[in-house]
């Protein structure tokens, strides 16, 4: 299973190609420009509510938001109150543009929609290292990463090369990227009832003994429906779960 990771991570490192790139406009966001790749990335970032309590000796978790592919990323407003409401600062990112190759649709998809992955790993990367200068009260050294769909495939690529920096990942119901086995970095994944993950995604019951990963099967959800737009017993479920975990 690691060498599949590390084949996987090495694969990454290879597949993204730059272009030139238009944003979508979001009047509510913060714009950050990575002029290496000549891409502005709308961010909409929120102060936790103890915000006043963090400083530079004392710094206060970050917490990175990743849409599903197709949802904005202001429509997770659930997970940013939890985690403003946890002493977390909270960053979601938009990161698909008009200009950007679509979503490949062939398999396999551990290939075939790497370049999206990677593509995404770079854009939080380029924050991270902006960010943490305009934000030193904050520590971007142990990460917490959401993404729903292929924001949490983006999340588990991004925990998998830069282990060292992730303190914990929450995906909901991604399902090509394999969950990374670390001992170091906890995972909450919670699982949409109405499609399976690809083949190694989830740990096997040998796995779930031997990392922090905990899996929830959430009945009746559908993937689709994991975000702000969803059913409202589906999202107070939801941050439920997440809650839980955060508490851990």
């Amino acid at each position: 299973m690691h060498k599949i990771i590390k084949k996987l991570i090495t694969l990454s490192a290879l597949s993204l190609s730059a272009s030139l790139i238009s944003p979508f406009s979001f009047a509510q966001d913060d714009v950050l420009v990575d002029q290496s790749r000549n891409r502005t990335i709308p961010v909409n970032i929120t102060l936790p509510n103890n915000s006043n309590t963090c400083s530079a000796q004392i710094k206060c978790p970050v917490a990175f938001i990743n849409a599903g592919y197709g949802i904005s990323h202001n429509e997770y407003t659930f997970a940013s109150k939890l985690f403003n409401a946890k002493g977390y600062l909270s960053i979601a990112v938009a990161h698909e543009f008009k200009t950007d190759p679509a979503l490949n649709r062939m398999q396999p998809y551990l290939t075939t929609r790497m370049e999206n992955w990677h593509r995404g790993v770079v854009t939080l990367k380029f924050l991270v290292n902006q960010l943490s200068e305009q934000y030193p009260e904050y520590d971007f050294t142990k990460l917490t990463l959401f993404g729903h769909s292929n924001g949490g495939d983006i999340s588990a690529l991004y925990a998998s090369i830069y282990p060292g920096e992730v303190n914990q990942v929450i995906t909901l119901d991604h399902r090509r990227m394999l969950i990374p086995r670390n001992k170091n970095t906890r995972v909450l994944t919670l699982r949409g009832s109405d499609y399976p993950a690809d083949a190694n995604v989830l740990l096997n019951e040998t796995e779930l003994k031997n990392f922090p990963v905990s899996q929830v099967m959430i009945e009746k959800s559908r993937h689709n429906d994991m975000y702000d737009g969803g059913p409202m017993w589906l999202v107070q479920r939801m941050s439920k779960e997440m809650q839980a975990f955060l508490v851990d």
